[in-house]
């Protein structure tokens, strides 16, 4: 029987668990750093086509619950006119959902389904893979490391297949690529959270606002709380670190400038909200300020914007990659989680469909990999989100008809042209899943 190791207790990895059990794998382990999920990363947009395979392992229901059914997605230019707006999820004619939902809820129902189905020895944390040997019979040999502090320090263990699904920072991309390094950073801070705001003031759309330095996408993530009228409203907001730094608060509370390159920062550190907000006074869009609404949250995380260079592979016989270890990219398009869940599905077709685990990693990639190194390649030109970078070049003072800044053609031409790259256009996804167990993908 095949014993599959997981790294990671991510959105990747824990799907990955899911997909696996659902292709009639059951000696599946998770192992996972942290001692107990935590809300970092605020919140994440789930898009249509990896929803049709959330579904498909029968967790829509308990996330519908958890998150928003997104209806509405508008960019706006910086000075606040409207550059488009479109329907989102079922409202654009797809046959499931886009969700807006916080990363701790959504790995929570991940979480959950893996104890029932897999058993609670299937999910480990406090775990970390510290080293990955590849041996000459392709089994890969895994050092690990506990963090209960004690007796239980370290030790290794050799697993049939190995998946690394450890993020942007993978120990197990380090054991098959020694020498990459740290991700590169493009000189953007980002900062995350979540506020809890009154409905009438939080918008019942997503925005993306901005220009092609500074920019603000701000969604909420429920219906409103019948008891008290607010939503949990996520914000995600970018700029440059040294604009950060020249336009600091008095306090001298702001980011010192870095060159770009290897991030040298903290991660997830935590900022004051005031200063966030510093940076967003006079953004109203739709009747939505991004400073209110940052300075209604208990706090703010600052992160590099960072991803990684394109692989030339990601598998080494019997250990692959999947979600940010295989293809970080910048945030744009919502289509990290999205992606992520999309290749733990698609791994475990290929191994349900080759008896050889060596012979599915391959397939795996050859399936997954070109269209992921496309659509890195995309979002480091900002994916769609370059019409308000367009917009803010051709019409830096604010317009009054979009249509004679960027013309509808073109618009339209830029959203067709990123969803075809990552397989998420309408008639596309409704199609259904093209990945059942035990026959070959029905997308190339």
């Amino acid at each position: 029987m095949t014993h599959f190791m997981i790294a990671g207790g991510g959105v990747a990895g824990l799907t990955a668990a899911l997909a696996l059990h659902r292709a009639g794998f059951t000696e599946v382990t998770v192992v996972e750093a942290a001692r107990e999920l935590r809300a970092v990363g605020a919140g994440l947009n789930i898009m249509p086509n990896a929803v049709r395979e959330l579904a498909e392992l029968e967790l829509l229901d308990a996330l519908s619950a958890r998150g928003l059914a997104t209806r509405e997605l508008r960019y706006y230019h910086r000075g606040g006119a409207l550059i488009a707006g479109e329907p989102r999820g079922l409202a654009a004619g797809y046959r499931w959902p886009q969700l807006s939902i916080g990363r701790c809820a959504l790995q929570s129902v991940l979480a959950d389904a893996v104890r029932e189905r897999l058993g609670p020895e299937a999910l480990v944390p406090g775990v970390r893979v510290a080293a990955v040997e590849q041996q000459p019979h392709g089994r890969p040999r895994v050092r690990i490391q506990h963090r209960d502090g004690v007796h239980r320090g370290s030790g290794s263990l050799e697993p049939d297949v190995l998946i690394g699904a450890d993020g942007i920072r993978s120990a197990v991309r380090a054991g098959l690529n020694p020498g990459e390094g740290e991700p590169p950073w493009n000189g953007q801070l980002i900062w995350r959270g979540v506020s809890r705001m009154p409905a009438e003031r939080a918008g019942t759309f997503m925005f993306i606002a901005g220009d092609d330095r500074q920019k603000a996408v701000v969604y909420p993530m429920a219906e409103p709380d019948p008891a008290d009228g607010t939503v949990p409203v996520n914000w995600a907001l970018a700029l440059p670190a040294e604009l950060a730094a020249e336009t600091a608060p008095r306090d001298g509370s702001g980011t010192a400038a870095e060159s770009p390159g290897a991030y040298r920062g903290d991660w997830d550190r935590r900022v004051s909200v005031e200063r966030v907000a510093h940076h967003y006074r006079g953004w109203e869009f739709g009747g939505v300020s991004v400073a209110d609404t940052v300075l209604a949250a208990e706090a703010a995380y600052e992160y590099p914007m960072v991803d990684r260079e394109p692989l030339a592979r990601w598998s080494h016989g019997r250990t692959t990659l999947i979600g940010d270890a295989a293809h970080a990219m910048y945030p744009a398009g919502s289509n990290g989680a999205t992606q992520s869940v999309v290749d733990a599905r698609a791994l475990a077709q290929a191994l349900s469909v080759h008896r050889d685990p060596t012979d599915a990693l391959a397939a795996y990639e050859a399936h997954r990999r070109p269209a992921m190194t496309e659509l890195q390649r995309a979002n480091r030109r900002h994916g769609p989100e370059i019409v308000i970078a367009l917009a803010h070049e051709r019409a830096p003072g604010g317009f009054t008809d979009i249509d004679e800044v960027i013309p509808p053609a073109e618009r339209a031409e830029i959203a067709a042209r990123y969803a075809a790259k990552g397989a998420f256009d309408p008639a596309t996804v409704n199609l259904g899943s093209p990945y059942e167990p035990g026959r070959p993908p029905t997308l190339t």
